[in-house]
């Protein structure tokens, strides 16, 4: 199956505009330890599913590695947790409780302010902070993990008001990201954000909300799949458990308020095996039932099978066939369970089984927004201010937060608690990314960024291309300048008739020889103050890499 069909079918005329798709076979393959040949290509393949993007440094350091080696890097990170946000806004006199007590420079994250105003714009600080954290990510999957959580215990910034508890909640996913998912999703489940998003701090005895404990069962544990027969009856009763939190917006807090709390037992379902969870009446009775109800959920085989369903479709593949639930899911799930919900034991299984690896594993992918943005930046080498001009980076980061919005992907406020469409609307999964809207934009970005790029306080945020040139084997050779841009680039080859054509008529300015480019590089080289040569040899580098960049191989990963 040529998998680049899914941006050469046609446009529907009328409906929302996605770009119809051809389903594609899933990968072969097994769990068993990959064997295979490791050479550039499987680390790229690696280092693109589990950073954004991979650079050529990345390449070069794991490429000295084995490949047991390079994925236990992968998920040992050693970096430190990155810095907090700091203050790079101006509070507007207009607000009603400004923060100015807090300096320029100096973080925000612990300050409590109820200012409708200021909260907006230190969540808008938040999104063009996270945004730089990804562009510069340590050597470790941490932040695609950390994306993960975020999809998959979805909240919004919009929602959630306060950016205080916004702050804390994404610094829990990135906590726990290599962490236990049992443990996460009880820290998650008494979170301030995340009470806040899904009604916790209004789930009382005398008005028990359902939101959390509805969702707690069909998106964040046991999902809606034929094997998760959960009923109303278990929401209600979750509901009942988890009553009595309440958040502390001074301490950026939550605590258990006990005259709010259901202090009756609480049944459940066949599903539950008919458990009946003991109604506690002591200043620890949250805790404790919050705990009985974990363990309950957690008990039942589907909440690691739907768990590594998730992982999958993030790290390999959206389709899930029965061979592939058979030979690699289910394995998962039981060494997620054999390991009492740790997430790192299943990764490493996957990351290194001949599954991972197959041919059909490779390309399979199609970017998400933040994927095509941080990994453009990021692949081609795109330069930033050093940290001290925090202000400069922020409206850069800004500017790339905004182009993954366009794009359908609004860090910190995926579209409902489901998260993003890509990762659970059946049949198109990823390919609800490509829209006769979207993919416009998505070239509109490459375009920009390679052309005229964006500048902000006078710096400017381009891609250089013949600064990137510099960094390959042999710019001065087309023929191997090209092969090196598209094994970065690209998942899928180019065939070698399309490469000579695009040598010919882009390099080679319509000439025969390759001596042509080699003679006009070395002169750059040399002499860049040749301003006819150096305008030329830039101009076709930059009209080389749009053009890579507008091809549908460059959306797949």
């Amino acid at each position: 199956m040529d998998r680049r069909s899914f941006l050469t079918s046609t446009i529907p005329s009328s409906g929302p505009g996605r770009v119809e798709v051809l389903p594609a076979p899933p990968p072969n393959g097994g769990l068993g330890a990959y064997t295979g040949a490791w050479t550039e290509n499987e680390v790229i393949h690696l280092l693109k599913r589990t950073l954004f993007g991979a650079t050529r440094a990345d390449i070069a350091y794991f490429s000295k590695m084995d490949i047991q080696q390079a994925v236990d890097e992968l998920l040992n990170p050693t970096a430190p947790l990155p810095d907090p946000p700091v203050k790079e806004y101006n509070t507007p006199a207009n607000a009603q409780k400004p923060d100015a007590h807090i300096p320029q420079g100096t973080t925000w994250v612990l300050d409590p302010s109820t200012d409708g105003t200021v909260n907006s714009l230190r969540n808008s600080s938040f999104k063009k902070w996270w945004m730089g954290v990804m562009l510069n990510q340590d050597r470790s999957i941490r932040e695609k993990m950390t994306l993960f959580w975020h999809n998959h215990f979805a909240t919004e910034t919009a929602t959630i008001g306060n950016a205080q508890y916004v702050y804390k909640h994404h610094l829990l996913l990135r906590t726990y990201a290599l962490g236990n998912f049992k443990a996460l999703t009880r820290a998650v489940t008494i979170d301030p954000a995340m009470l806040v998003y899904l009604n916790g701090e209004r789930n009382t005895k005398t008005a028990p909300d359902e939101n959390y404990g509805r969702e707690l069962q069909e998106l964040f544990c046991c999902g809606k799949g034929p094997g998760s027969l959960y009923t109303e009856e278990d929401v209600r009763a979750a509901a009942q458990v988890l009553t009595g939190w309440k958040n502390d917006a001074t301490n950026i807090s939550s605590s258990f308020d006990l005259k709010r709390h259901h202090t009756g037992d609480k049944t459940f379902s066949a599903f539950y095996g008919n458990t009946v969870i003991k109604g506690r009446n002591t200043a620890t009775a949250g805790d404790e039932e919050l705990d009985a109800l974990l363990d309950m959920i957690f008990a039942t085989e589907e909440v690691a099978r739907y768990l590594c369903r998730k992982l999958y479709r993030w790290f390999v593949y959206y389709d899930i066939d029965s061979t592939v639930e058979a030979n690699i899911i289910t394995p998962l799930a039981d060494i997620l369970r054999t390991n009492h919900y740790e997430i790192k034991p299943v990764l490493n299984v996957l990351l290194k089984s001949e599954h991972f690896f197959d041919v059909l594993a490779k390309g399979c992918q199609i970017k998400s927004p933040v994927d095509l943005v941080v990994g453009t930046c990021r692949e081609l080498e795109v330069k930033f201010q050093p940290a001290s001009e925090y202000i400069t980076n922020s409206g850069l980061y800004s500017y790339l937060v905004n182009w993954a919005n366009v794009m359908q992907q609004s860090i910190g406020d995926p579209p409902d608690v489901s998260g993003w469409k890509a990762y659970y609307q059946e049949p198109q999964f990823y390919e609800v990314w490509i829209t006769s809207d979207t993919l416009p934009k998505r070239n509109q970005f490459t375009d920009t960024m390679i052309q005229n790029g964006y500048t902000f306080n006078g710096k400017k945020l381009w891609i250089d291309a013949a600064e990137f040139a510099k960094t390959l084997s042999q710019p001065g050779n087309p023929n191997q300048l090209i092969d090196d841009i598209l094994k970065i680039l690209f998942r899928i080859d180019l065939s070698a008739a399309s490469k000579a054509q695009l040598k010919t008529d882009i390099l080679l300015g319509g000439q025969s020889s390759d001596h042509y480019w080699t003679d006009a590089w070395n002169v750059y080289i040399s002499n860049p103050g040749n301003t006819s040569n150096t305008t030329t040899i830039k101009n076709r580098l930059r009209d080389l890499l749009k053009y890579f960049m507008n091809l549908a191989e460059y959306q797949l990963a």
